[in-house]
């Protein structure tokens, strides 16, 4: 048994945060040459892959018809929740990391080690996959001969494997290696002449749809429907024949299905968090990441409405084909040649998708290794600014893995990584508008503002310190009526506030996944442990939102809180408890050696370590983004210094 002080230290090292002052969120060693277009471009690249092509069709069919463009709607208010969390940090913390950096400078290093750690593997897979798909979507357009070929010549018959190692698959990976490793502009230019090739592509689907479609196809009667299932079930009578494809209309298989629909459609939304990555890349970080990750939605979600709408109304839902739906309705209503233009704007998607893969994953593990997390080398950055050291790695991981790998097995391992980080950042945000002043960021300096600050700060100081009085203890009437102003304690009890809303979210998936036949059945105990559960849920987020908030305003602020991130974590969490039990012992195994890694090297080579081992505290609790007590802050000098000023005049870097 450990003693208890070098216990505690070692629970310090864990959650000790990264300190991010103004002067280090200026400095950057990579090259801020992106603009905003830019982001929104590899947002909508990243995100509108060649799902929009396949997607739309497999989920009408199955789950819900042609109410999947609500399906879509409902998928898109879902990712939006995420995507204002990101937007939020992206404006407060404008550096490379992403969902990293934010749980590091907020939760502390292991959470920002097991995030990164996740990051990384969706990332790979995400890579690996979409270069496999394009490699077979070019070999289908040349009827299958590179195929036909490497399952003569190079077969592989083991467990885990691929088939055959797709040479072609690494050459891609390699390629857009070597691209991203030149510079981050050029990258930038190729994924917006793809994305626009991408965009003109669906455009031309919608109108087609709109042009050749039948307003009927939305409303297709039930009787119809029974009629063709006994057709098709080779039925002697109709009597007593069930429709097999829902009872028609809008809606044929109920709200259910439009609700099932949208868990699927809600994995359409993931990629935008790439443009998070490019915070020391961008030339207004704090203005430009916002506006490139709700946009990016927006237009993904346009897209997908458009497709999804033209396809069920080109062809009855039942009729689509799940594995390539839109040449097959281009055929239905007699444009068979149109199928080419699809096969080139999925080609485009499939480019961008890949580009929106590789692009942030050396991004992730420049940032861990900068921070001493991961091996030194990755930090190394070339004369372009670019993390050369980091992207050559991270292509040659994923095209071992495309080369070697059957990795339909491992995809759903990547929507553990992309929720866990939407669930972290969503608790983040949650956590870091509770707490007291936090002055990472100083005003440009004016006499006007001075005076305003200076009574400000007076006002403060008196409230703090009758606060401070008052508020030495934990009580019920502290926790209902808290001060007007933040503090250690109403901080903790937010702190607290937010683990426990994290509990009773996981014991709602887990009762509405594992128990929904009893919660059907009106078992007594499902329904008062699901009263008990949803009622403590609703009472902690009215808890939380009782608390005083922190007034320092940023260039975009969550709306809504704390109830638009609390229903976020609600929906990550219950996508994460949907995975199969074979997903997380594969989970387990990737958390093994991470877990390795990070305490045999990553927790003695910390630079956050290193730092306040300076100070003489070998780990330190202070919050990532630094606080001042306002006590000291009226000691300062009230004559702020020029070089003291706002992020957004942050110095750039061309390359």
């Amino acid at each position: 048994m450990l003693p208890c002080g070098p216990a505690l230290s070692f629970v310090r090292c864990l959650v000790r945060k990264k300190n991010v002052s103004g002067e280090s969120l200026e400095d950057s060693k990579l090259c801020r040459c992106l603009s905003t277009v830019d982001l929104i471009a590899l947002g909508v690249g990243s995100t509108l892959g060649a799902g929009v092509y396949v997607l739309a069709g497999e989920v009408a069919k199955s789950n819900s018809g042609p109410s999947i463009v609500v399906s879509f709607l409902i998928a898109a208010l879902a990712s939006v929740m995420a995507g204002l969390c990101y937007a939020e940090f992206g404006a407060r913390v404008p550096k490379t990391g992403s969902a990293y950096l934010y749980t590091y400078v907020t939760v502390g290093e292991l959470w920002a080690f097991i995030t990164g750690w996740n990051l990384i593997l969706s990332y790979v897979i995400g890579t690996s996959s979409v270069a496999r798909a394009w490699s077979g979507t070019f070999d289908e357009l040349l009827g299958k001969q590179i195929g036909h070929f490497f399952r003569n010549y190079f077969k592989m018959n083991y467990s885990g494997l691929a088939e055959y190692p797709d040479f072609f698959a690494v050459f891609l990976i390699l390629l857009l290696s070597g691209l991203l490793s030149f510079g981050v502009k050029e990258s930038a230019w190729v994924n917006k002449i793809f994305t626009a090739i991408n965009i003109l592509v669906l455009l031309f689907v919608m109108i087609s749809g709109f042009v050749k479609g039948d307003a009927d196809n939305w409303k297709i009667s039930e009787e119809y429907l029974i009629n063709l299932t006994a057709v098709t079930e080779n039925c002697s009578s109709y009597e007593n024949v069930t429709s097999i494809y829902g009872s028609g209309g809008f809606m044929p298989y109920g709200f259910t299905g439009t609700l099932a629909g949208a868990a699927t459609c809600f994995y359409a939304f993931v990629g935008f968090d790439c443009i998070a990555t490019t915070g020391e890349e961008v030339k207004n970080p704090q203005k430009a990441i916002p506006i490139g990750i709700v946009v990016s939605l927006l237009v993904c979600f346009m897209a997908y409405f458009g497709v999804s709408a033209a396809l069920t109304l080109m062809m009855p839902y039942y009729l689509l084909d799940e594995k390539s739906p839109l040449p097959v309705a281009f055929e239905y209503v007699g444009w068979g040649p149109a199928k080419y233009v699809v096969a080139v704007g999925s080609l485009c998607a499939l480019s961008t998708s890949l580009l929106g893969s590789m692009f942030p994953l050396p991004r992730i593990l420049f940032a861990m290794a900068r921070d001493g997390l991961l091996f030194s080398f990755l930090a190394k950055v070339s004369k372009r600014q670019a993390p050369v050291s980091a992207t050559l790695t991270a292509g040659v991981i994923s095209a071992i893995m495309a080369f070697l790998f059957d990795l339909k097995a491992l995809v759903d391992m990547m929507s553990i990584g992309t929720l866990l980080a939407y669930s972290l950042v969503a608790t983040c945000v949650l956590i870091l508008r509770y707490q007291p002043s936090l002055t990472y960021e100083q005003p440009k300096y004016s006499p006007e503002k001075a005076a305003l600050a200076a009574s400000e700060r007076e006002s403060a100081v008196s409230e703090s310190q009758i606060n401070m009085i008052q508020e030495n203890h934990f009580s019920l009437q502290a926790l209902i009526n808290p001060s007007s102003l933040p503090t250690e304690q109403t901080a903790t009890t937010v702190n607290f506030l937010v683990g426990l809303l994290a509990c009773l979210v996981c014991g709602l998936s887990v009762l509405t996944t594992y128990g929904i036949n009893f919660i059907a059945n009106l078992e007594p105990w499902s329904i008062g442990l699901l009263a008990v559960l949803v009622a403590s849920f609703i009472v902690t987020i009215l808890l939380i939102q009782r608390q005083p908030q922190n007034q320092q305003k940023v260039a975009f602020m969550v709306p809504l809180l704390p109830f638009l991130p609390s229903f976020s974590i609600l929906v990550n969490i219950y996508l994460m408890v949907q995975l199969s039990g074979d997903t997380w012992i594969r989970f387990s195994f990737w958390m093994a050696l991470g877990f390795l890694i990070y305490f045999a090297y990553g927790i003695r080579h910390s630079l956050e370590g290193h730092r306040s081992d300076g100070d003489d505290d070998s780990c330190s609790e202070n919050s990532g983004l630094q606080e001042k007590n306002p006590v000291e802050e009226v000691n300062e000098p009230e004559n702020a210094n020029e070089s003291d000023q706002f992020l957004a005049h942050e110095r750039t870097s061309e390359c």
